[in-house]
């Protein structure tokens, strides 16, 4: 199954746009015309809706998918309580540590130990509750295998997943999606998907409870900026009518835990499909950065690609930011991040370069986690050669990714990702040790640099 997914690879085709009202069909005419769900569909098909929103939603906020399937989804065996590994939602099994933590790169699996997707994950810290539906979670995946006979939903939320190292070939009812590092994909709320790879995989998962994701309003920037509604990919209808006698195994993430049940076919049956409740891509060098160019450095919700926001007016239970490449020009500045102290929470993870705020330590695959009031910050190195630097034009971030899941929850970290992963750096309080005071009671105003 896996082969034939890849050797589609070269050949994929998306729909453009963001919370639209798409349609697709493999076969011509599949989609039923005028209607919804016929006496008797085109083909022999069954009408099943995915609702991903209650039915009486406000319009703008009203999510639903119509699926012309082979089979129903609800042709399987009773689910049964599954082994989760090293997933989980329970936060209170470990106190908390609001002390300022950094991650080196998880580890892969080894070579002669296959390890897929699902078997990969691996709850690093998270907040709230699913049953409640709210809060978020925040997961590693490192695996080197692809999912055999086997799909994936999430009752629980959406996923935001960001691969850090080797392509995800990720298959789902709506159709294929290629996603590379460089690329987000959001598999939202009750989606079945199976995810192929062709070698060692690595990268990181954003999971919210509440709601979904939404492209931040843009306010005074306009029309346009960040990320352009036209850069998101839908993949197109692709079905495959296949029956699996052995036993076809799905898992769902319910209420925190997980469930497996088996079916004899294979869920990637639809025929054809329309509504706006999709799964989708996004390439993160499309996203189109604006930044001061005056003075002072910028609050990092500017470079917010996508979020999901709370009940209170503008407080997010999950913002994805990213730090791309970018010119920074503004003068009599401090430019790299400011000190800081947030009524946030800020997870951050590199998919690809060297992080400007500290250079040496932060790696591709590792991660950062500065907790709700945990003070953080440029390291030494960085603060004494950004105050000394000569100010000129300058493209900074070249070849460089690094992102940001910032959360108004104050998230607990997992025992997996504190102890037993065994990559947590002991040391990282000492890159501030450098810092030294400056404070002289006798300067004047006179001296201060024009």
């Amino acid at each position: 199954m896996a082969d034939s997914k890849q050797e589609k690879e070269s050949s994929l085709k998306y729909l453009s746009g963001f919370g639209n009202e798409f349609q697709s069909e493999a076969l011509p005419g599949a989609l039923p015309v005028g209607q919804n769900n016929p006496q008797k569909c085109p083909y022999g098909l069954y009408a099943e809706q995915l609702s991903g929103s209650s039915f009486t939603s406000p319009r703008h906020k009203n999510v639903r998918t119509w699926f012309y399937r082979i089979r129903p989804a609800v042709m399987h065996e009773p689910f049964e309580r599954a082994e989760a590994g090293h997933m989980t939602n329970n936060w209170a099994a470990h106190p908390p540590n609001p002390n300022q933590l950094r991650w080196h790169p998880f580890p892969l699996p080894s070579e002669d130990h296959r390890v897929d997707f699902l078997e990969g994950i691996s709850t690093i810290c998270g907040a709230g509750d699913p049953c409640s539906r709210n809060g978020i979670a925040i997961y590693t995946y490192s695996c080197n295998s692809s999912m055999q006979d086997m799909c994936f939903y999430n009752a629980d939320g959406d996923f935001l997943i960001v691969p850090e190292k080797g392509t995800l070939v990720i298959t789902t009812e709506f159709g294929i999606m290629e996603v590379t590092p460089g690329e987000i994909c959001v598999i939202q709320q009750g989606m079945r998907f199976h995810v192929a790879v062709s070698g060692p995989s690595r990268g990181y998962m954003l999971e919210v409870f509440n709601g979904h994701f939404q492209l931040p309003d843009l306010g005074p920037i306009g029309a346009n900026g960040l990320a352009n509604p036209r850069d998101f990919q839908t993949p197109v209808a692709a079905y495959e009518d296949v029956s699996i006698p052995m036993g076809y195994v799905v898992l769902s993430k319910f209420q925190g835990q997980l469930f497996s049940a088996k079916q004899f076919h294979s869920p990637f049956d639809v025929v054809a499909w329309h509504g706006n409740y999709v799964p989708y891509k996004y390439d993160l060098s499309r996203f189109n950065v604006v930044n001061s160019v005056s003075f002072d450095h910028m609050d990092p919700s500017i470079f917010t690609v996508l979020t999901c926001q709370s009940e209170k007016p503008g407080v997010a239970i999950a913002d994805f930011v990213i730090f791309p490449p970018r010119w920074s020009v503004q003068e009599h500045t401090f430019r790299p991040p400011y000190y800081h102290r947030n009524i946030m929470s800020e997870f951050m993870g590199l998919i690809k370069g060297r992080y400007e705020a500290k250079a040496e330590g932060f790696q591709p695959g590792g991660a950062t986690l500065h907790s709700m009031m945990t003070p953080h910050g440029p390291d030494a190195q960085c603060f004494e050669g950004a105050s000394n630097a000569k100010l000129t034009a300058e493209k900074i971030a070249a070849g460089t990714m690094a992102f940001m899941f910032e959360s108004s929850l104050s998230m607990r970290v997992t025992r997996w990702a504190e102890e037993d992963a065994g990559n947590l750096d002991s040391t990282y309080y000492k890159c501030w040790d450098g810092l030294v005071s400056h404070f002289d009671p006798n300067w004047k105003p006179e001296q201060a640099e024009n």
